[in-house]
Parts: structure tokens; sequence; C-alpha cells
């Protein structure tokens, strides 16, 4: 497998020969300067690719070419911003960037209410609490009818917990939620996300799901024309928040992707932190039944809790089961044979003592956590290589 690691660009600080120190050898990133639905120039793409490539490392994967709103609704100036998409990719071809993830999420991209959660070791990791999002939801969106999305426990509970909470509290909470995050598609205040949720409600699923497989259809021929692999990823978490559609949660909904829109340019990212917020996702069956459409995998790992509330716990320690998981992309990576290797990054590293308070942090995304989790997952992949069959 491809060791990659995200760079958030030039301004980042973490640089790339942080990187290549760190070991990796691919890149996954974007041109985060460009507004969503604008075109990528072929200028700026050669650019930020020959930037990579001065410290002797590959642009490996884009992660995103976003997709503005007007593309998931169909409405306003979606057209234009379909024929800037389109274009993007053929530029991306002609650059030599074959790779492409991008998710279809509506209104929020990953979510997570609490950004520094404190492990036994005294780390900080990423949580989603399901009962502080229903008490925001709830108690401080006031979504209307949110209520009728919850059992009453959770009302009750989720009651108790914000009357507890102290207005820096409730500030931070919100911030958290619906402010954006790293890689994000930008943030919201109040007002403007309840007119999102709005607007995308009124889809429902399966008018939602219709409006990816449009997407898909639309910019697929430009895909193939300039040899894109399309790597969607999952929802994050993989179930619905504000009441919103979620189209890709689950096998059966990634199966549904692949059926409807078949083509060597559909493809999957798995993200084993978010596909796995699911017990009732079997990321190796996955793997097994998907395998060749795997294009980009996310090696992370969570530790669920029995009201939907989870964290991101090491990465050899959670209730995925890593060593499954690789092991199955391992056997999906011979039968491609070696000139076809799976780009994979740490996801979501821990925040160590080190790096708390520094300036400039990103949450889930720091140097130390990071290279922490690639150290691991390169010694699993290591001695499940060793073996292996014919390995000797």
């Amino acid at each position: 497998m491809q060791e990659t690691w995200r760079w958030f660009g030039p301004d980042d600080s973490i640089t790339l020969q942080h990187i290549r120190q760190a070991g990796a050898t691919g890149i996954v990133t974007a041109l985060h300067d460009i507004p969503t639905g604008e075109l990528w120039p072929l200028d700026a793409i050669i650019a930020r690719k020959a930037l990579i490539e001065a410290q002797e490392l590959t642009w490996s994967v884009v992660e995103s070419v976003p997709l503005h709103n007007d593309i998931k609704t169909r409405t306003g100036d979606y057209l234009r911003h379909l024929e800037n998409y389109r274009q993007t990719l053929l530029n991306l071809g002609q650059a030599g960037i074959q790779t492409v993830c991008y998710n279809f999420m509506p209104v929020v991209d990953w979510t997570r209410t609490n950004l520094a959660y404190t492990l036994p070791n005294s780390a900080q990791a990423l949580r989603f609490e399901m009962t502080d999002f229903v008490a925001y939801d709830v108690h401080m969106l006031a979504r209307s009818n949110a209520s009728q999305d919850y059992s009453q426990a959770q009302l009750a509970i989720a009651a108790e917990r914000f009357a507890q909470m102290s207005a820096p509290a409730r500030e931070l909470l919100e911030q958290n939620i619906i402010a954006g995050l790293p890689g994000g598609e930008g943030s919201y205040d109040r007002a403007s996300i309840r007119q999102a949720i709005s607007e995308f409600t009124a889809l429902g699923t399966e008018g939602y799901r219709a409006h990816l497989f449009a997407f898909l259809r639309d910019i697929m021929p430009s895909a193939e024309q300039a040899g894109i692999k399309m790597c969607i990823h999952p929802d994050d978490p993989p179930f619905s928040l504000f009441g919103l559609p979620r189209v890709v949660s689950t096998a059966s909904d990634a199966k549904a992707l692949l059926d409807a829109v078949p083509s060597s340019s559909n493809g999957l990212t798995l993200c084993a932190g978010s596909y796995g917020a699911r017990a009732d996702n079997d990321l190796v069956a996955m793997v097994r039944a998907f395998g060749p459409s795997i294009y980009f995998v996310h090696l992370r790992n969570i530790k669920r809790e029995p009201d939907g509330s989870f964290f991101e716990s090491d990465h050899l320690d959670g209730d995925n089961d890593m060593i499954g998981l690789v092991s199955a992309l391992l056997d999906e990576e011979a039968r491609r044979g070696q000139r076809e290797p799976i780009p994979m990054r740490p996801d979501h590293g821990h925040t160590l003592e080190e790096e708390k308070n520094k300036p400039g942090l990103k949450p889930g995304y720091s140097y130390a956590g990071r290279m922490k989790s690639l150290a691991e997952l390169r010694g699993l992949i290591y001695a499940l290589e060793r073996v292996r069959p014919g390995v000797t």
C-alpha cells in the first residue's frame, strides 16, 4: 500500500519536509484557496504538483474537489458549477493526477461535538457525543420538529445536559458542529444552517440519492476521458444528522452507487472510521465485496457506544478489526498486481502533549499523532506482508 499524508497546502504548519521525514511518499491535498464550485486552472494544478515533487513526493490523491450545494440540490447555478467540475477533472488528468476523493454529504461535512476529548493517557481525540448533539439540535438550533427525530429518553437526557452547560460551553459546542472543520466545505451561522437544512430535507433520502446518481452521470464521461478514478467518501457519521438525508452510509448504499453508474471511474473511498461508526457495517466483508472499486483508503479506528456516540481511538485499538481490514486490502492489492498499490492515509491522529495549544493546529491533523498512527499501520502492514503465502 502507498503511504500518503493529508496536506493542507503551503500555509499548512506541517510542511512537505515534515511529511517526507514521517516516511510517507504520497500527498493527499487540494487547491484549498479556490472557492467551491470554481474552476481549477491547469497552471495552478501543475504549480502545486511541482511544489510537491520538488520534495520528492507524489501528489497521489486530490481530497477533494468539493461540490457546490447548487450541484447537490440541482438548483441555482448548478450547470455552471458542473461544467467547472468537468473541466477541473480534465485539467487534473492532463496534469497526471488520477484519483479524486469527494463527498456528497448535505449541509455539514464530517461532524464532531468535541475536538479535544481527553483520553486516559491525556492525549486528545475527536468525539461525537449524541447527547450533546441532540441538546444542540433541539435547544440551541431549535430546528423545526427536531424532537420527532429522537426518543423520549434521548430528549430527557439532552434537556438535562443542556441545562447544565455554561454559556461558553454552549458556544463551543455550536462552533464545533457548524463552524467548519479541516477539509470541510465551509461554515454556517445558526440562521443559514436552518435554511440549508430546510432545502435538503425537502428532497428526502431517495430524492437526494437520485441527485447523487445524476451528478455521477453528468461527470463520468469527463472522468473517464481524463483517466480519473472518482472515489466517494462515506457520510461521517454514517447516520442522519438534523433530519438530513444520508446516502453513502452502508454497504447497500455503496452497492447502489456502483450499480447505478457502472464505470471504472466510479469508485469508493473506504474510510474505516466513517463506515465503522456503524456496527452493522462489516468492513472486511465490504473490501471482499467492493475491492476492485476501492481506490483510496482512510485507516482510522473508533470506539462505539450504544447511543451512537463514538470517539477516535488508537489506530490498532478500537472496534474495527484493523488486522482483518488491512489483510483484506492487501489481498485486493495482490489481485491487482504490484503496479496498482492502494493509497492509504492515517486519519485523525490524536493530539499529543507537545502539540496541545499549538498555534495553527487542525483538530485531528496533528503531526506527532498522525506520525504515531502511520508508524503503527506501517508495522502492521509489514508484519502481514511477511506472513503472506509465498513470502519468505
